[in-house]
């Protein structure tokens, strides 16, 4: 690794959407699979060391709540746990921490935040992307589908599952709690959400020291998935600004 004090941590969860049932789960241009080592090098390569981490249920990482998924509850844990494994490594421990945290990831980081904030102290940054509120996103895939009336049915489907109703699952909630300097970004026209989605879980966080931005022309959610790896300057100068 570069001798660099900084570290990142990418939080990343995973699933092969270039096959089905996932290929065709998420509006089209959505279904080509997303790697993430370009991300990892563009921070490597910029001096940081990076530590990913695959959720529980995900990937190659163990079972664990029942093997259930929650988008933020279950998940927060996990953020926390990634904080708390860095810190118990010696040649770790002393190095800057900034977050960089996608979709759920994001969401887990706020709930995290919101839940127990004691883990996050001395923690630089956070870029937060494509965070959106979970019924939200029911909706417009429902929609998108042309079952929209079956949003309160779904919902009710996986409350019974999971024990948690979407519209209890939203980062505007969270958001109050998150007074680290943040940095976020969304696709202004994703098939799977509404601008003002992210335009009110950005009001709502508890911090002046905020920024936002869209990506436009493309209807893809994924495009915001690679983005950072395609136009990594605004990134890298928010990690740059706070983590010195």
């Amino acid at each position: 690794m570069p001798p660099r004090t900084e570290q990142s941590y990418v939080g990343s969860k995973g699933f092969p959407s270039h096959i089905e049932p996932w290929r065709s789960a998420f509006g089209p241009g959505n279904d080509y699979e997303i790697n993430f080592i370009p991300d990892y090098k563009i921070l490597h390569d910029h001096g940081y060391n990076v530590l990913t981490y695959d959720f529980r249920n995900f990937g190659h990482s163990s079972a664990a709540n029942g093997g259930l998924q929650s988008n933020n509850r279950f998940e927060a844990r996990d953020v926390i746990g990634s904080l708390a494994y860095a810190r118990s490594r010696a040649d770790l421990a002393g190095m800057m921490i900034g977050l960089f945290s996608r979709c759920m990831g994001a969401n887990a980081t706020f709930r995290a935040l919101a839940t127990d904030p004691k883990p996050f102290a001395g923690v630089r940054c956070l870029v937060a992307t494509l965070l959106l509120s979970a019924r939200v996103a029911l909706e417009c895939m429902l929609e998108g589908a042309g079952l929209a009336d079956h949003a309160d049915e779904a919902d009710c489907r996986l409350q019974r599952i999971v024990g948690i109703s979407l519209s209890e699952a939203s980062p505007v909630d969270w958001a109050s709690s998150v007074t680290l300097p943040t940095l976020t970004y969304g696709v202004r026209d994703d098939a799977i959400t509404r601008p003002s989605d992210l335009e009110a879980i950005f009001e709502a966080i508890g911090t002046d020291d905020k920024s936002m931005f869209w990506i436009d022309e493309t209807t893809c959610r994924w495009d915001g998935y690679t983005w950072f790896q395609r136009h990594p300057d605004r990134i890298l100068e928010w990690f740059e600004k706070y983590m010195q």
